[in-house]
């Protein structure tokens, strides 16, 4: 196929799941529960941390986590004390166990207290180092700042160790990218959408595979900078929009004719 009809695919599927239906069934959904822009971020962040399995699995307990914290994630993050973390020991997703549950807690605590919140630190490693690579590495770093266990760092990816950050990268295009659809936020002005990079997991990796879109069999990294290299040449000021389409066509399992 050629490139021109390829674009045309990927357009229409992009315009066919970039829309309010997508949001219900999404983890998406649990930051779609507020308006306030810190609420968005933190609750954004918490569920893109454990969007992994299940969707509906996912927004589950991530609702059940945000309703843990009075439903006021910018508040409760503000101002827990370690009294008020004590019930997120009880909390568990999967390998995300109560102790990894309070250490994110805190590190967010840190974070909003000491840095200015979650877009100050991620601005500032993309400002400082150029790309999103660089932001999520400097975020990793703040992240992990504070005394925590070496078991907890396995659920914040860093691309400087070769993870494709498919959950971060998600998070970031949650937070940065204006689709003017009312999916994605768009509330972190200081990072150019142009510049995001794709989440990559198993679903699009195939489903890039299968369009010729990604040659890289591991779904690590460096597959992230070559899809998105590709996907640019599309749409140069919005590669991630294809995110919609290359992830709705792997996880439903839909047939692709061009």
């Amino acid at each position: 196929m050629t490139d021109t009809e390829l674009k045309r695919f990927l357009d229409a599927q992009a315009a066919r799941f970039d829309n309010p239906d997508f949001i219900a069934e999404d983890p998406i959904s649990i930051p779609h529960r507020f308006s306030r822009p810190d609420d968005i971020a933190i609750a954004g962040f918490l569920a893109a941390t454990i969007a992994w399995g299940q969707r509906k699995s996912i927004v589950k307990s991530a609702n059940q986590l945000i309703n843990w914290m009075g439903g006021a994630p910018h508040d409760f993050v503000t101002n827990c004390t370690d009294a008020d973390l004590h019930p997120f020991e009880r909390f568990v997703y999967r390998t995300f166990n109560g102790t990894d549950c309070t250490t994110f807690l805190r590190s967010l605590h840190n974070i909003y207290m000491n840095h200015g919140g979650l877009e100050q630190v991620v601005t500032e490693g993309f400002k400082s180092l150029g790309t999103i690579r660089g932001a999520l590495s400097h975020f990793y770093q703040v992240f992990f700042e504070i005394d925590h266990q070496h078991r907890t760092e396995k659920h914040l990816a860093n691309p400087d160790k070769g993870s494709a950050s498919k959950r971060m990268n998600m998070y970031l295009r949650w937070m940065v990218r204006q689709s003017g659809t009312g999916v994605d936020f768009g509330i972190w002005k200081n990072i150019p959408q142009s510049a995001l990079q794709i989440p990559l997991d198993v679903h699009v990796g195939n489903v890039s595979r299968q369009l010729g879109l990604l040659s890289r069999k591991q779904n690590d990294w460096q597959a992230v900078e070559e899809l998105t290299a590709r996907l640019r040449q599309f749409c140069p000021d919005d590669p991630v929009k294809y995110d919609f389409a290359l992830f709705s066509l792997g996880v439903n399992n839909l047939e692709i004719r061009i």
